[in-house]
Parts: C-alpha cells; structure tokens; sequence
C-alpha cells in the first residue's frame, strides 16, 4: 500500500497520504462491519436455538405420560446441557467479539492518529522545504547591498515563486512621516491602486500602532507582470514590525504580505518567520547600502569640511595630466596654507580652529568654477586644481581667495571677531612642471616663499624656481649621507688648536669630512646644512664622539701628551636632551679618557634659541666632567646678555671679527675688548681663522689664550701630536 505514488511536488516524487489513510480506513472499517454482522448473526440463531429448546421442552413435559420417566429425565437431562453449552458457547462469542470489535476499534483511532502525525508532519515538510527556498535567496554581497531596492525586488520574486501573494509593502520613519515601498505583483488600475493604498496604510499605521494623522508618501513598484490585483481584505494581511528591542534599522518599522489565496495556520506561521528575517534583511540591507554609500563618500572627501581629501586630489591630478597632454592644455595647482592657524587652535580651541577651516573651504567653493577641484589635503593645508588655467588666471584666482579670507570674519566662543590670512603657492602645468612629484614640491616651494615675503599673499614658483632644482639636490644630497653615515665613510679630521703664547699644542678641533667611493673628501660646510634640515644631526654627532675619542685614545700610545684635549661639535637638537652626554661618558669609562679632556662646543645662534634647555644642558655637562665652548661668539644679538646668563669654559671668538683685524680697526677693536671681558670673567679665549702670520701677530698682542686656523694647521685625518708650533713669546 505504501509504494502507492500521488502528485509531483517540484522534481521529487512523493506519497499520497490521504488517499492511502483512506482506503486503509475503509477496509479496517469493512472488517469492523463484518464482524458487527457477525455478532448480530449469531445472537439470532442463538435466540433460536433456545427457543426451540424452549419447545422442545414444552412437549416434552406433554408427553411425559407416554414415556419412561427415567427416559424423559435422561432426555431433560441431554437438553439441560445442551442449553448451558449453548449459553457457553454464546458468552464466550460474545466475549471474544467484543474484545475483538473494542481491538479493531483501537486500531482503526491508532491507525488514523499515526496517519494524522504523518500526513502533518509531511505538510510541515513541505512548508519548511519551500520556507528554505526563500531564504537560500538571501545572500547579502556587496553589489546586492549597495542595489537594496533591487535587492528586495529579487527576493519578493523568489517568495512569490513559492508562497504566492498579492502585494507587499514596507514602511519607513521618514522624517516628516512615513515612506511605504509598495510592490505589486500583477496587474492593478488607477483606481485600484488608490483604495489599495488607503486600505494599506489604514492597515499599517494600525499594525504598526502610529498616530491615524501621520503623514504618508509611496514609493511603488510593479514586479511581477500576472492577473489584476483586486482590493485586498484585511484578513489576509500578515503584518511584522520590527521588534521593540532591536534597534532602528534604516527607519525601517515593518512588512506587509498580502495574499488572495487562503492560508492554513501552518502558512501562516511560515510566512511570518520568513517576514521576520525580511524586516532584518531590508533594514541591514539599507543600512549597508548607506554605509558603504558614506564609505565610498569619505574615501575620496574630507569629514570636516566636506571637500576632496588628498586620495582623490592625487588621482584627478594625475587624470588632469594626461587629459592637459594629449589636449595641449595648461592647468593650474594652488597650495593654500592658513597663516599662523596654530594660534586659532591654542588661543580659541579646536573647535573654533574647525569653524575656520569649513569657513574655508566655503570660501573656497565661492572661488572656483564648476569643474575646477577644491581639496583639503591635511591640516590647515587646502589645494585647488584649476582646469585649463594659465598663470595669470591662476595669480587672480589666488588674490581673490586672499582678499576673501581677509574680509571673512570669524567668531570665537568668546563672541570676539577675529580674522585669518593664508599664504598661496601657484604652479602651472606644464611650464613649470610636468610630472606629480615636480608639481607638488614647486607648489610647495612657492607657497612657503609667499611666507618667507610676510604671509598673506601668492607667490608663484617661475619666482622661484631655481629652488626646486636646489632643494631636490638637497634631498638627494640626504641619502647621499645617510648612506655615508651607514659605511663609516664621514670621519673626524683634527685641527690644531694652538695655545698663542707658547706655541705648543692645546688641544684640536675635529671637523667632519665625508669620503665619497672615489676617495674625494667633502669638507662639512658642503653638508652640515642638510644634516640639520633632514635630522641627521643625531647619528653625525654620535659618529663624531666615538671616532674622535678612539682616536684620542691611540694618541698616549704613539708618544702624544697624555693631557691633551679634544673639541667636538654637536648639533642644537642635543641640547633637547637626548643623552648624547651619556653615550660620551660610557666611551671614555670604556677608553680610560678623562671627561674633562673632552670639550663640547655649539654654535652661538644654536646655543641661544633655548636659553632654559641649555642652562640644563650645562649644567648636565658639568655634572659628568666634560667642558664646553661657545662656537662663533659675537655673531648674535646680545651676546654679551649670554655671558652674564650662561657660563662657559671657552668662548670661540667668530672668525668674521678675526680674519680682517689687520685691515679693521673696528674689528681689532672688537676682538680686543672681547679677549678683555673674557680674561675679566674667568673664560678663555680661542680665535678662529687664522690665515695669515699678520692676523697671528696682532692676536698675541691682543692676548687671546689660543688659536687655531690654516696659518695654525689644516685639517688633517690622523690626530696631531703635541708639539711646538715653531712660534711663542
């Protein structure tokens, strides 16, 4: 009975419950018939059978004249027992054919139970197989979510496929009401569409309990082409709202399935799982869809003021190049960087400091045409792109940015108005460069050179632009080093210095010199400028301390004087407290030099930019032994004001006041008075540039305590013993 087969459901063939329950049903109920008959048919001839012992009986007791006694008690007997095995016989049928009929009863409830359970548990089957064909559908991916109106549509298609309805519909908080995305999966009128929609939000705003006044706007769609659809009843609407403790999704509030076709409470459960999970996919759908819309949206612009950030600058310049190319055009780069905005940020606080840079870019957006490109590139820092632009009209656009930055006025939280300049660099493709790179340095040249010339102005870099080729040899000059620095190819040279009176060595100066890979050695002023601008100070200093100490070291063992000293610079960042004080103490503890051999000397015009870290400095520095001078004394401003505040073991006297006494008046004057103040106060003296035996004569005279300089002694890469220098009084 069970190989019997009913329709087909999709590919796969399956059992036709119903119609086997039944004919099984009919035949168990055929049975329990029979049996009924049976027992009635048996009940009937025991009825006879006792009534005809009944008669049987009744002749007898007529005829007993005629018969033995003995044999009519023997007859009687014979009938007696008859009736009682027929009565028997009867109950134990009856018996039995109760038990029987109560036993096929039991079978025939039990049967049909069982059927039940199958035949539900089949329609449950079913429901959950086409249930699992919607929702195998669902497959978020980046092209569906950032579609999510088409993504929807190509979900209702497959749930129409598999439960068929009507309509449905999903609602929306706006903020002035309610948006309802209406999709229609027929045919439908005018007319028809009217009532539906008032039918609809009636229904709606109730399931979704709003206010009857709320205001609402719709969105329809026609997605599947079928037979008209007819005003839907109430009835066979399935509403879901967002449940109250998941959070707003896109504004999202619920979903409406309407169906014409009856549904059985099974379906219904089905259909509301699966609108469960819808409401979750279309609010996570549109809320994706905004996210990676507002992804895309900051990947190429600035959070803070909403114009392009420096990604999309870089890719529309590069576009902007090859376009200007093959059209022969010009075009223009403007680089704007606000005028001392750091003080807008320290005096009125940051969010002030944002106020004006929106204020800017608004500024901005006034200033350019439709299709020019306006970018805020970092920090204070704004550029414009301005398409098929030429110098002159680049030069306009700058000024009228100035001049509207100028007259914009701002307020601090305070209520105070205050205003800010900005200072512009213009460069122009391809006149003054043709590649990236080459555009962006120049803009930035020219910019920094409006600076240089008082802030508040543009400058465009033909003004300048000897200073790109420079400032790229400089830069290429840095690798140059720090490959250098890498092979322990920049090596202390060692000046004599000479004490002036006597003539015997004092101590020398060591002086950086860089050996190229062909032997060419490169004297300090050639690269000192581009180690300090591309802080390479640190690791030359370092360098310097320790070649210089070792070598100091061997000078005992090759006959030297032990007492010799040794003058090292360094760079102005160490005053910042980088330890270089203890790195030099370690080496000597490890060579076994005395720290007060080693004097440290720093540029006047360095020493003085920090006069708080150096007295710390000095300080540090005499706590480990090591001595100091004050290199180029006399070319800054005040610098007597240093030697009232500072202290010094030398002072170094410029060489500017030393190379001209012989010819200077003034100088000799100069370089004498300061000899004067020095021996006054307890520091001796050294003068630099000493170039001629003149220039050596006049210093005697004068009484400075030593000298060094090429009339003294050149440079020289091994370490100078101490002798006589051949002069002294």
């Amino acid at each position: 009975m069970l190989t019997e087969r009913g329709p087909v459901m999709g590919a796969e063939p399956v059992i036709n419950i119903g119609a086997l329950r039944r004919r099984v049903i009919d035949r168990l109920g055929s049975l329990l018939e029979t049996q009924v008959r049976a027992n009635g048919f048996a009940g009937v001839l025991g009825n006879m059978a006792q009534s005809t012992l009944g008669e049987i009986r009744q002749r007898l007791d007529g005829m007993s004249e005629q018969y033995d006694a003995a044999e009519l008690e023997e007859i009687a007997g014979l009938c007696e027992r008859l009736d009682g095995s027929r009565a028997l016989l009867l109950d134990e049928r009856n018996r039995q054919a109760n038990s029987n009929t109560r036993h096929l009863v039991s079978v025939i409830d039990e049967f049909n139970h069982m059927f039940e359970i199958m035949q539900h548990s089949l329609i449950e089957r079913d429901l959950l197989e086409r249930q699992s064909k919607v929702l195998e559908q669902i497959i978020l991916s980046h092209e569906r979510v950032g579609q999510w109106r088409e993504f929807v549509q190509a979900i209702l298609l497959d749930f129409h496929a598999i439960f068929p309805f009507d309509m449905f519909f999903v609602a929306f908080a706006e903020e002035n009401g309610l948006m309802m995305h209406v999709y229609y999966m027929g045919g439908s009128t005018d007319d028809a569409r009217r009532a539906i929609r008032e039918q609809l939000s009636r229904h709606m705003v109730e399931g979704l309990g709003l206010p009857a006044s709320t205001a609402i706007d719709y969105e329809e769609f026609h997605v599947a082409s079928g037979r008209q659809i007819q005003n839907p009843r109430n009835n066979q609407m399935i509403t879901v709202k967002v449940p109250e403790h998941a959070p707003q999704l896109a504004g999202l509030l619920g979903v409406t399935y309407l169906s014409s076709m009856s549904l059985n409470p099974r379906e219904q459960s089905v259909i509301r799982s699966i609108l469960a999970v819808l409401v979750m996919v279309v609010g996570s759908s549109k809320v994706l869809s905004r996210t990676l819309g507002e992804l895309e949206y900051y990947a190429a612009h600035d959070p803070l003021t909403g114009l392009y950030n420096r990604r999309q600058f870089q890719a529309m310049l590069e576009y902007e190049i090859g376009r200007s190319e093959r059209h022969q055009h010009e075009f223009a780069v403007l680089l704007l960087d606000l005028d001392d905005f750091k003080d807008v940020n320290d005096s009125y606080g940051h969010p002030a400091g944002d106020s004006v840079l929106c204020g800017v870019a608004e500024t901005v957006r006034e200033a350019i045409r439709k299709g020019d490109l306006a970018t805020r590139i970092g920090g204070d820092e704004f550029a414009l792109l301005l398409t098929e632009t030429g110098r002159e009209g680049a030069m306009r656009v700058a000024d009228k940015l100035g001049r509207a930055l100028r007259e914009r006025t701002f307020i601090e939280p305070g209520g105070k108005n205050f205003h800010v300049t900005v200072s512009i660099g213009v460069v122009v493709f391809p006149g003054d460069a043709s590649t990236i790179t080459d555009l962006m340095a120049g803009v930035d040249i020219a910019m920094y050179r409006a600076k240089e010339m008082g802030k508040d102005s543009a400058c465009s870099l033909d003004a300048v632009k000897d200073r790109l080729l420079a400032t790229r040899t400089t830069r290429d000059y840095a690798e140059i080093l720090r490959v250098a620095l890498n092979e322990r190819r920049i090596v202390p040279f060692f000046q004599p210095i000479v004490d002036c009176r006597s003539g015997e060595l004092f101590a020398c100066e060591t002086v950086a010199r860089m050996i190229t890979p062909e032997g060419e050695t490169i004297a300090a002023g050639a690269f000192i400028d581009t180690v300090e601008k591309y802080g390479l100070g640190r690791s030359l200093d370092r360098s310097m301390i320790e070649q210089a100490l070792n070598h100091l070291h061997a000078v005992p063992a090759a006959g030297g004087g032990a007492g010799q000293r040794i003058f090292i610079n360094l760079s102005a960042q160490e005053i910042q407290g980088r330890d270089i004080l203890g790195f030099a103490e370690a080496h000597c503890q490890k060579l076994q030099i005395r720290p007060d051999q080693v004097v440290f000397e720093i540029l006047e015009r360095d020493a003085i930019g920090d006069m708080t870290g150096m007295r710390r400095f000095l300080s540090r520095l005499r706590a480990k032994g090591f001595e100091f001078a004050l290199d180029d004394f006399g070319s800054g401003y005040n610098s007597f004001h240093y030697l009232r505040e500072l202290h010094f073991e030398y002072v170094k006297i410029d060489g500017a006041f030393v190379r001209n006494i012989a010819s200077s008046a003034v100088d000799r004057a100069l370089v004498r008075n300061l000899s004067k103040l020095c021996q006054e106060i307890g520091i001796r003296t050294v003068a630099e540039f000493v170039e001629s035996e003149e220039t050596l004569d006049l210093l005697q005279d004068i009484g400075v305590d030593y000298v060094q300089g090429f009339h003294i002694g050149m440079p020289q890469r091994d370490m100078p013993l101490a002798q006589g220098w051949g002069f002294g009084r």
